[in-house]
């Protein structure tokens, strides 16, 4: 007999351990060890970046593969059914995603980069940057949502019914907007390597990932905490994979870090406003529609936090690893934890906003 149902399946993820909570911290200790190394061995990291093919480079992507795979295993998209359940959540969510959070993100990008900074910036690191941010802003989150949704209460089955729905929305959307706007930008599109990039990062990973989940559930008779064990068991592996792309990644920028060593604060400055501003455009649309507090916070958050995994893969298959638009996105995972478990605690003081009490009393 199948065991459970995927809401009472979801209601069990295990929260944020210790080891994710720190996360920035070891980005910031591998960040650390990368620019050390390719000090010390910068011919190590010449013949790691040489490794290519149609400008996709193999280590990094057996290290993004190692980031994503485990992600797509956790997804369901059997929770597509729950499609109309929560329409409004859903609503704020596509909205906010994909219509509002990468064209603020850009415009950001711009104001700071070709504007606040110009005079601290050359011009083709500018747009570097900018290309990075772009990429990050494109790219909404996946698996780091459950764990933001748990740490709120928020309602499991309507959170995997909008991490499933932006996965699918992501398929066609990401490469078209993202080309948009390095278009708006004047970066040269390299289209077939854009569109690549979306087929090993997000196609092939979430096909994958969709067999495995079938398979382990078959094999199971129909028990879902076998897929939470699949995933927890590679869950190692795959931050492993992410804090071995840091420290690759900043082997090769380690000069450029060396001699500006705030390009990394100015690159936080528009992520930390984005990341607010989205949250804050979210929740307080979330508020004045009287969406409740379990759907409200999720819906908030998986605008503010980002999928950087796809987005430094794609920004190194797109400029390279020793890239202005790579060392952009890995300061997004620098930035991306902190902000968001200020934001989780920001909406756990805020739940008494969203009880129909303080709607009835006119508050």
């Amino acid at each position: 007999m199948a065991v459970d149902t995927t809401a009472d399946h979801a209601a069990v993820r295990p929260v944020m351990g210790r080891f994710e909570r720190y996360l920035s911290l070891w980005v910031a200790l591998c960040i650390l060890i990368g620019i050390v190394l390719g000090a010390a061995v910068p011919g190590l990291f010449a013949g790691l970046a040489a490794l290519e093919v149609a400008r996709v480079n193999l280590v990094v992507a057996v290290l993004i593969w190692l980031m994503i795979y485990p992600m797509m295993v956790a997804v369901d998209f059997s929770s597509l059914r729950h499609i109309g359940d929560r329409p409004k959540g859903l609503v704020i969510t596509l909205v906010v995603n994909w219509l509002v959070k990468p064209f603020t993100m850009a415009a950001l990008a711009v104001l700071f980069f070709e504007g606040v900074f110009a005079d601290w910036i050359a011009p083709a690191d500018a747009q570097q940057y900018i290309a990075g941010l772009i990429l990050l802003g494109a790219a909404p989150c996946t698996a780091m949502v459950f764990v933001w949704s748990q740490l709120t209460r928020g309602d499991p089955t309507y959170t995997l019914v909008q991490v499933s729905v932006n996965d699918v929305i992501m398929i066609v959307a990401f490469a078209p907007i993202v080309a948009l706007l390095l278009g708006v930008t004047d970066l040269a599109v390299p289209w077939l390597t854009l569109l690549l990039s979306v087929l090993l990062y997000v196609v092939i990973p979430l096909v994958a990932g969709a067999i495995t989940r079938q398979r382990l559930i078959r094999r199971h008779d129909g028990d879902l905490a076998a897929v939470d064990r699949f995933t927890h068991g590679l869950k190692p592996t795959s931050i492993l994979g992410l804090l071995a792309t840091v420290v690759l990644l900043f082997g090769l920028q380690g000069p450029v870090i060396l001699e500006r060593p705030l390009v990394i604060v100015l690159i936080a400055v528009p992520l930390l406003l984005q990341a607010y501003g989205i949250f804050a455009i979210a929740y307080g649309w979330a508020r004045l529609w009287r969406v409740p507090f379990d759907v409200a916070a999720p819906c908030a958050l998986i605008g503010t936090s980002n999928f950087f995994e796809l987005a430094v893969a794609v920004a190194i298959s797109l400029f390279g690893l020793n890239s202005g638009a790579a060392l952009a996105t890995v300061v997004g995972v620098l930035v991306e934890v902190p902000v968001m478990l200020s934001l989780v605690a920001l909406a756990n003081r805020t739940r008494a906003w969203f009880e129909p009490k303080r709607w009835e009393d006119g508050s």
